[in-house]
């Protein structure tokens, strides 16, 4: 069972958004996803992405191949994601 991190389109016709998922690498692009991650909205103004980077890591950890596409949301949100200092936790 192979899995890949990557995108699954949700919005209509011109107005693409997408969750970000992990599914079978074999099954249909919009098919059931073993767990949605987050969204990413390309066309909004404010916040485009949502990501829980947490589980995205855990899945990658598990054996889950990122997309190319998918890669490259994992590491904005990284980036975006507020920085927890020693004394905060």
């Amino acid at each position: 069972m192979a899995l890949k991190i990557r995108l699954s389109r949700i919005g209509t016709t011109h107005a693409p958004v997408y969750h970000v998922v992990v599914a079978e690498a074999r099954s249909r692009r919009d098919g059931r996803p073993a767990e949605i991650l987050g969204t990413y909205n390309p066309r909004a103004k404010g916040e485009q992405l949502t990501l829980n980077v947490e589980r995205a890591d855990y899945w990658v950890s598990q054996g889950a191949k990122p997309t190319d596409t998918a890669k490259s949301l994992i590491k904005q949100a990284r980036k975006a994601a507020p920085v927890e200092t020693a004394a905060e936790a």
